[in-house]
């Protein structure tokens, strides 16, 4: 080991690294298969809040809204992968099918206002719906799990002919729903390896001591390795993970 040179050559090898290595690969993850299956809106839990008395056109409205939302928090929360593409998505949701979405607001205000006594409370109970709808798809644990999901989904829904969205809707929100719940990885039961910080100090290179130097080289005979302070030790199987399994 060089005492001159290892910066150098540190530095000469992240730069060889950079121009030789290849694009960052995928996102690697095997989520679980989640239920699918066309829903009609009056399952309960898929609309994010009930909503009785709600016609047909209300209840393809709302599971148009709850798509909307699902999508709208993908963007926000899913940037941490960018190959998702989950902000492109939205965003070519708001424009490709913006004349849809307008519809199923003006629908669902007037859903609110319908089975309330008063503008006012109609309003109000119409801001609710949204708030718990937007906040039903914000997720930490299963994040993953939902980031790939919403990025499958909103490759559909920008692929999909205007006038169609609310058929998206129903044939992607059981799937949606599914993947706020935290699966975790189904590839490797036992999550494969962990990396532990060791409760000694890493060994470093002593530059004072003269001994251990024969021009700029560390003598490992004379003074012995340089330790490291990070060991691979085998994961511990995950109990819910194999239950899982």
């Amino acid at each position: 080991m060089k005492r001159l040179a290892v910066i150098g050559g540190a530095v000469a090898t992240a730069m060889f690294s950079v121009t030789a290595t290849p694009a960052t690969a995928q996102f690697y993850f095997k989520p679980k298969e989640l239920p699918t299956g066309r829903i009609t809106g009056e399952e309960p839990g898929m609309l994010g809040a009930a909503m009785p008395g709600a016609t047909r056109e209300e209840l393809d409205a709302a599971m148009v809204w709850n798509l909307r939302a699902a999508l709208n928090v993908a963007a926000l929360q899913c940037q941490f992968e960018p190959t998702l593409l989950t902000l492109r998505n939205y965003n070519g949701m708001l424009k490709d099918h913006e004349a849809e979405l307008a519809a199923s607001f003006a629908t669902l205000g007037k859903y609110f206002r319908r089975v309330n006594k008063t503008p006012k409370e109609g309003q109000t109970a119409f801001d609710q719906f949204g708030t718990k709808v937007y906040s039903g798809f914000s997720t930490v644990s299963a994040q993953r799990i939902f980031c790939q999901t919403a990025g499958v989904v909103g490759e559909d829904v920008v692929h999909t002919p205007r006038g169609q969205l609310a058929d998206v809707a129903a044939t992607r929100l059981r799937e949606l729903r599914g993947s706020l719940t935290a699966w975790g990885e189904q590839q490797f039961a036992h999550g494969g390896y962990g990396y532990t910080l060791t409760t000694f100090q890493p060994r470093l290179p002593d530059f004072a001591n003269l001994q251990c130097w024969r021009k700029d080289i560390w003598q490992e005979r004379r003074c012995g390795m340089l330790g490291e302070g990070i060991l691979r030790t085998p994961g511990a199987p995950d109990p819910a993970a194999l239950a899982r399994n």
